[in-house]
């Protein structure tokens, strides 16, 4: 089989490759192979497919006829196994060959999944896929205590649904804190009360060392020796990139694959995006892997413009969060602490259940964190992501009525004008933006 584009992969950062390149080349032959067998769905909704309140088809991103639509060959439920860069071939596990002349490597993200005795029985499961919540769901029935390893956003994400589902959840987070890498001290205090009311026990600051029972789980043994009956267990601790095919096609890792500004590899013609891609943070100013639904989509798209002969520069991306987990409005981007330097500087105002911080360095925003009232979140990341220097409104930014009216004429002038930048496009319907979940 030839194709023109291959696209490996289809998620948020395959389907928005496939977009873009369609954007541009009408006809030429384009290919995406996956390794699950639905149409793209939308992994943060993973959670409302387990507790009933979405079918499959209420949580695609896109229509089943998308494929035909756009003229794309789809092969669901089809394991790429080798990359040949310099054949410019790919092999899939049926042993079929496809021959390529761009590639894109669009593969997603697998759970971490610690070394843990036991971790083999029945009842124990990850939660970074639609199978992952079908095989959850088809056991809950012989489930009533369970245990969730992992207080990030998958962890909270699948506590949640589980205690919808009528289960009792135990919450086993190594750090000292629930939801560490996106909020900081006081945010995270106020969700773990949250949390608690909904009946949630926390265990902060242990792991779980040994799943014992015979073949199925019937408890956990924390580091500490204290044993937990369940018969469930979640390990929901997050992602890693998989580069096991880049790996094999040596090209350039680190934490991931490094692509440069053009979502390129350091090989002539191939690219990779989303959560198996190391690419450029505009907080951090340097590549990092910022695993997030949104952060996919916009890498595909610039991935899928440059394979089309079309040359588009990622504007780089950061950690962004908008979640609703048990009744709590919380968004977040960038650096949840400032770091320990003179450069930078903190403003933040609590009114009861509302917490709202901004962090800046240079009069740039570098972080945000709102908790309880989040409406003008979007404003905040807006200026935060355009790199606005806020010096002569910086000490407004969280007032109550913010918004246009603060900034300075030439400032609010610009930004009422439409962008012509070919990046926006239609854009991926997003309803929960969550760092773990982009998918591939």
């Amino acid at each position: 089989m030839q194709t023109k584009y291959l696209i490996i992969g289809n998620s948020a950062g395959g389907i928005g490759a496939a977009e873009a390149i369609r954007q541009m080349d009408k006809k030429g032959a384009l290919t995406i192979v996956s390794d699950e067998p639905y149409p793209a769905y939308s992994r943060p909704l993973i959670s409302k497919y387990l507790t009933g309140e979405r079918t499959l088809e209420e949580i695609l991103f896109r229509p089943p006829d998308f494929y035909d639509q756009n003229n794309i060959i789809f092969l669901p439920g089809k394991e790429v196994t080798h990359v040949e860069l310099d054949h410019q071939t790919a092999r899939l596990e049926d042993g079929e060959q496809i021959a390529w002349e761009k590639l894109l490597f669009a593969v997603g993200g697998k759970p971490i999944f610690p070394k843990m005795k036991g971790s083999g029985k029945r009842g124990v499961f990850t939660f970074t896929n639609l199978d992952d919540a079908k095989a959850i769901d088809r056991f809950l029935d012989n489930a009533r205590k369970a245990v969730v390893i992992g207080g990030g956003l998958i962890g909270i994400s699948v506590t949640e649904a589980l205690i919808k589902r009528g289960v009792d959840v135990i919450v086993v987070e190594m750090k000292e804190r629930i939801l560490n890498t996106i909020l900081d001290q006081q945010a995270s205090l106020m969700a773990e009360e949250v949390l608690k009311q909904a009946g949630v026990e926390i265990i902060a600051g242990h792991t779980v060392v040994k799943i014992s029972g015979r073949k199925a789980v019937k408890e956990v043994i924390l580091d500490n020796g204290v044993a937990i009956p369940c018969d469930l267990v979640v390990v929901a601790i997050g992602v890693s990139p998989r580069p096991e095919l880049a790996l094999d096609a040596k090209l350039e890792i680190n934490r991931g694959i490094v692509v440069d500004r053009h979502m390129a590899t350091n090989h002539p013609g191939v690219y990779a995006c989303g959560d198996v891609a190391e690419a450029y943070d505009f907080v951090y100013g340097e590549n990092r892997p910022t695993p997030i639904w949104p952060n996919a989509y916009v890498g595909g798209r610039i991935a899928g413009f440059n394979m089309a002969g079309v040359t588009a520069e990622y504007p780089g991306g950061t950690a962004i969060n908008s979640l609703n987990y048990f009744g709590i409005d919380i968004a977040s981007a960038g650096m949840p602490t400032a770091p320990n330097d003179d450069g930078y500087e903190t403003i933040s105002k609590q009114e009861g259940n509302i917490y709202q911080k901004v962090i800046l360095k240079n009069d740039l925003i570098m972080g945000m964190i709102f908790v309880g009232n989040i409406e003008k979140s979007g404003v905040i990341f807006g200026l935060m992501r355009d790199r606005v220097n806020v010096e002569s409104f910086k000490q407004s930014l969280l007032a109550d009525d913010f918004g246009l009216a603060f900034f300075p004429r030439p400032l609010w002038q610009e930004r009422l004008t439409p962008s012509p930048d070919i990046t926006l496009q239609p854009a991926l319907p997003i309803e929960a933006e969550e760092e773990t979940f982009a998918g591939e």
